[in-house]
């Protein structure tokens, strides 16, 4: 019994050591307000805004302010909550506060922006009674803010109703100028017309990869393209996150495909100056389809070299980073931050992060007001002080330089213009030969071409390639066992299923569906044909060995 008790003390000791270790924080004092934000951004992003803003704050009023992080997850999960939340918050305003009827009309109608009251309210019927109801009250949601994601979700948003105007352009109307905040780049759209959201930092995506896994592996060349992810040699090394989950990840994928467009109408335009004067609308048409299948076609051998497909876009670069993968896809940020953490704990640069050349675009990472926010002068305040000079200094300054982070070197793009023209600010920047706004080569995205697929094209990437994802690999290394035989790439390729037209029509049509057993159908559908394809495909694959 001795011997038992010494040992259950020990292990009691071991457990509680850590925390008896850790230093004390220091108690809160209490705030004059609370400011409440949901975001998807990381600790240091967090801990930096959060305590830069509360120090402006205290500098500008004399005023305390505790910003509460709400953290939940990615973007998705983010939008699902608020959809959620405002759900719940109109119901009880419809049934007590107006005393109607809550009814699955209502329900549908409140949020749905293809509702469009008239002029008149007694003349609405009771679906544009509901819209009219919800966009004329101040629902809450509990939240005050939403901070960080893509443009994706925050037109969603907008277009329910559940963020509004921050009058930002109306307090600083010389902020929204080609000069500083451009309206757009590249054919990114910067912020929102009604003034529903702005963006605060820029993101692009590309490659992290460990330069001692390649040499593993015995790839000399580094990534340079999308492309180069497809070497057989990276079977099973890939890092990549599920798109349905991950925003940034579904944005990457789209550049891929995006990328493919736009070098098919560059050729097919070329080709038509060749042989004749073609309709411009026909050529590009041609391309888009082109384009998708290829796309499509590349992202899914990147996927055949897949090691997992994650919920979290965060784990991709820890993983390159501890060997476990050889490349992964992620935002610029994650795999600059990687990349600076090996370096600053052993000096090391066996990580590099790579934007490919003419393969992605600087979107931004918006912030909006949420209806209802019960903060909302100091949320407006929130907007004002990230969009100013000095706070977009956060996003790129060492931490130590004057007007730059305290601990965390966040190592992201502002978003204002100015930031990149004061050349004196260039010894305390992060990456101070990066300047967005001048780059060459760069993506010039066409919202028209895939902004109204971006949902259909996050499930085309998950029956044909997450899925049936054992199937993909199986045929993949059978394929690159035999040489990689025309006839089983062919079969393995084979898109025609979720081609472009297909994406606009049946697909579209399914995950619009009212009933949702619709989508869940055409799923099942589409990953049991992926799956004998690749079946097949591993047949004549291996008939050729």
């Amino acid at each position: 019994m001795t011997k038992r008790t010494i040992i259950i003390l020990a292990l009691a000791v071991i457990v509680a050591l850590p925390f008896m270790l850790r230093p004390k924080k220091p108690a809160n004092a209490p705030a004059d307000t609370t400011l409440v934000i949901i975001t998807p951004h990381n600790e240091a992003i967090r801990y930096e805004f959060g305590l830069g803003f509360q120090r402006w704050y205290q500098q500008q009023t004399g005023r305390t302010v505790f910003v509460d992080w709400r953290v939940i997850g990615g973007t998705s999960e983010i939008t699902r909550y608020l959809d959620g939340a405002y759900t719940a918050s109109f119901q009880n305003y419809w049934t007590h506060t107006l005393r109607r009827e809550w009814s699955n009309a209502v329900q549908a109608a409140f949020a749905n922006h293809r509702v469009t009251p008239g002029p008149s309210p007694a003349k609405d019927t009771p679906a544009e009674a509901a819209r009219r109801a919800f966009l004329e009250s101040d629902v809450d949601c509990g939240l005050d803010l939403f901070f960080g994601g893509g443009t994706y979700d925050f037109e969603k948003q907008a277009q329910a109703g559940h963020i509004v105007d921050c009058e930002a352009r109306e307090r600083h109307p010389e902020w929204f100028t080609d000069a500083i905040i451009p309206r757009f780049a590249a054919g990114e759209e910067y912020w929102d017309a009604e003034g529903r959201w702005v963006g605060t930092v820029l993101s692009n995506y590309g490659i992290l990869y460990s330069k001692e896994s390649y040499a593993r592996l015995g790839i000399k060349a580094a990534p340079r393209q999308w492309g180069d992810l497809q070497d057989p040699r990276l079977l099973g090394e890939v890092a990549l996150a599920d798109p349905t989950k991950s925003s940034s990840m579904a944005k990457a994928f789209e550049n891929v495909i995006q990328q493919e467009m736009q070098e098919r109408l560059f050729g097919l335009m070329v080709e038509a100056d060749r042989i004749s004067a073609l309709d411009e609308s026909v050529v590009e048409a041609r391309a888009i389809r082109e384009g998708w299948i290829a796309g499509l076609q590349c992202v899914q051998l990147i996927s055949a070299n897949g090691r997992y497909f994650t919920d979290s876009s965060q784990k991709v670069p820890i993983d390159v980073a501890d060997g476990n993968c050889a490349a992964g896809m992620c935002i610029d940020f994650y795999g600059r931050q990687q990349a600076e953490a090996e370096r600053r704990r052993g000096g090391s640069d066996r990580l590099e992060f790579v934007s490919p050349a003419g393969g992605t675009v600087n979107s931004v990472d918006p912030i909006a007001l949420l209806r209802g926010a019960k903060h909302r002068a100091v949320a407006l305040a929130f907007i004002d002080w990230v969009l100013s000079l000095e706070a977009q200094k956060l996003w790129n300054f060492k931490p130590g330089a004057p007007g730059g982070p305290v601990q965390y070197n966040l190592r992201r793009l502002p978003v204002r213009r100015d930031f990149y023209a004061q050349e004196d600010w260039k010894p305390w920047r992060s990456d101070p030969d990066v300047s967005p706004y001048g780059e060459e080569n760069q993506l010039i995205y066409h919202s028209a071409w895939t902004d109204g697929l971006f949902r259909e094209l996050a499930f085309i990437i998950r029956v044909v390639c997450q899925d049936p994802h054992q199937e993909l690999v199986s045929a993949w290394r059978a394929i690159i066992a035999a040489g990689k035989p025309a006839g089983a790439m062919a079969v393995l390729q084979d898109m025609s299923a979720v081609g472009y037209d297909q994406a606009a029509g049946e697909i579209k049509a399914a995950l619009n569906s009212k009933n949702k057993v619709d989508e869940v159908a055409l799923a099942g559908r589409l990953g049991r044909k992926f799956r004998e394809q690749y079946a097949r495909a591993a047949e004549l694959a291996r008939a050729k060995r």
